[in-house]
């Protein structure tokens, strides 16, 4: 299906082909070619592609051609497309995908919706009006839901042409499920859909259920050039594994950066603390090339800091799966995954940060002894397939561990952040969805220690009553270890005094433990039990006071008929009837009810 623009059943408008051909752009990839027709065609698009494979331009050129071919021009708070992304950093890349084409367009304007700035900053700049909206989910539920400012967006997106779930699978893993309810509440039902997504889900085909009307299925899938197998990465990038001991990896890391120190590498860890720890790790071995550190806990730098690695032509950027989806990186050499992800599916989106749109590029995944059944699985279950990666003689391999101790004896931080990233490997590797094969009773504790540098095992459930006679505690007052930071080392002195005098307790301050936690999924289940749990017991409530309700208007009409009797507005025949007694008894039971109610 991949053909040439002008090969398109429907016309493109100038302004997009002068933004193609700025873009470099000559060529569609099988995934627009399908989707731009359809699109345009007034039909509802669930697309299925591989990563990298071009569907961000396979959405952004419909919505500017449909907003173009609108009769009546669009007005300054009339938003005409709706673009909700997972992250801020795919979100970001889409708003520069599109200024690419609104820029010639001085008719649209577009504006960027993400966590990390004031909501109120946004609701001014809502204010001076705009037709295309980019944004996360949580940011534009809270833009919709807010009314008490001068600014509506309701009111703006009743004449919506096009909505695009980019991501959609993502966007319900995360636990965005209400958000994106809440903002379709929102929405006209007379629209455009589109969700976009490397794989389909339940929770995806449940969306595509819901919220599109007759869908158009499009699943694009690429073909081993060798066989007739479907894959799920692109055939121009290389899977490679390499098999060591805990204590052995990150010097087998250290050695492939120092090697590539002139390319690009992305490297993936399991957890926040991890990428905090091993950034300064690997800033004081690997010398001479930028290291940077992104993770979904950071707030104000993320965005500048994605900025900063996507115009670097060598370098490495630490991260968690923050940045395994949809986000586009100019000229990515390595995938480098130290920790395995949770999820199987998110293999596939890591590795897609490279080979994209063509471009060739390679994937390198550390994996333990026990964990080499991996390989298998994934080849199974998706469709990769893993090869030995052979150049590992050709790497110095040098013993970093005891120079990253002794770091450690030097500076409290650092000391502190390799306990914190030992803690929260261990509760990320207990989580994991291939328990089969990730299994906690089958890590060597010792050896990871010794690969975290640790100067000493730290205090944690999972070590409770269990001796590691394969670790050696380094000898050092752990009391006396100083922050490298002046200033911080002069506040825990400071505290540490105020211990000794007795003035402040040794624990104040800290944070306290938490409950045991649990899998992600398993608390969504909690939640979602425990919210129909509430559900059930309003609408017992409702029911009970509409209960009490009746009975009183009952009583009370009761009431006026007795009184009415006793003036003799009415017979005794009357009465009886009116109150709903027959026979002889009826006195009688006509008291018995009266006594009853009163």
């Amino acid at each position: 299906m991949e053909g040439k623009w002008k090969e398109l059943p429907v016309s493109l408008s100038c302004c997009v082909k002068t933004s193609l051909k700025k873009m470099k752009f000559d060529r569609m990839t099988p995934v627009q070619a399908a989707t731009i027709p359809l699109f345009l065609k007034n039909k509802d698009v669930a697309a299925e592609a591989v990563t990298g494979s071009g569907k961000t331009l396979a959405f952004v050129i419909p919505i500017i051609e449909i907003l173009q071919r609108r009769e009546q021009p669009w007005k300054k708070k009339e938003v005409g497309a709706i673009i909700i992304t997972p992250t801020r950093e795919l979100a970001t890349q889409i708003n520069e995908v599109l200024e690419h084409f609104t820029s010639l367009l001085p008719s649209l304007k577009q504006l960027l919706l993400i966590g990390g700035s004031s909501p109120l900053a946004d609701l001014e700049k809502l204010q001076e009006g705009a037709n295309i909206l980019i944004a996360t989910p949580g940011r534009l539920e809270d833009l919709f839901e807010r009314t008490t400012t001068g600014i509506s967006l309701p009111a703006m997106v009743k004449s919506l042409e096009v909505l695009v779930l980019d991501e959609a699978d993502r966007l319900l893993d995360m636990g965005f499920t209400k958000s994106i309810n809440t903002i379709l509440g929102y929405l006209p039902k007379q629209r455009r859909t589109g969700l976009f997504s490397a794989t389909q889900t339940d929770e995806v085909e449940a969306l595509i259920r819901a919220g599109l009307r007759n869908p158009v299925r499009i699943v694009v899938k690429e073909k081993n050039t060798s066989s007739t197998d479907v894959r799920r990465t692109p055939v121009t990038l290389t899977n490679y594994y390499v098999v060591s001991p805990s204590d052995e990896k990150f010097r087998l890391l250290v050695a492939f950066l120092r090697k590539y120190r002139d390319q690009k590498h992305m490297v993936f860890f399991s957890t926040c603390a991890c990428v905090e720890y091993f950034t300064v790790a690997l800033q004081a071995l690997v010398r001479n090339t930028t290291i940077l550190s992104l993770h979904g806990k950071m707030k104000q730098k993320r965005n500048s800091i994605f900025s900063q690695f996507r115009e670097l032509t060598s370098g490495i950027l630490v991260c968690t799966d923050v940045m395994a989806r949809g986000v586009d990186i100019p000229e990515v050499h390595w995938v480098l995954q130290y920790d395995p992800p949770t999820s199987a599916s998110a293999f596939v989106h890591r590795c897609g940060r490279t080979a994209r749109i063509g471009n060739t590029g390679n994937a390198l995944v550390f994996l333990r002894p026990s964990e080499d059944c991996y390989i298998e699985f994934l080849k199974i279950n998706q469709k990769v397939h893993l090869e030995p990666y052979e150049k590992i003689d050709e790497l110095e391999v040098v013993d970093v561990l005891p120079k990253l101790r002794k770091l450690a004896t030097k500076d409290r931080a650092l000391f502190e952040k390799g306990t914190r990233a030992f803690v929260s490997f261990i509760q990320s590797y207990a989580k994991h969805e291939c328990s089969l094969i990730f299994r906690v009773k089958e890590l060597d504790i010792a050896a990871l220690a010794r690969g975290f540098a640790l100067l000493r095992l730290p205090r944690m459930p999972e070590l409770k009553g269990k001796n590691f006679p394969d670790f050696e505690p380094t000898e050092v007052d752990y009391n006396s270890i100083p922050y490298k930071d002046k200033n911080r080392e002069k506040q825990r002195k400071q505290k540490q005094k105020l211990i000794e005098e007795g003035v402040i307790s040794p624990h104040s301050g800290k944070r306290q433990r938490r409950g045991k936690s649990v899998a992600w999924s398993k608390n969504k289940e909690q939640k979602e039990k425990k919210r129909e749990r509430k559900q059930k017991k309003e609408a017992a409530k409702k029911r009970k006071q509409q209960f009490d309700e009746n009975d009183l208007n009952e009583l009370a009409d009761d009431v006026r008929l007795l009184k009415k009797l006793k003036k003799g507005k009415i017979s005794k025949e009357d009465f009886d009837t009116n109150f709903g007694v027959d026979g002889e008894d009826s006195s009688a039971r006509q008291k018995e009810s009266m006594a009853d109610k009163t």
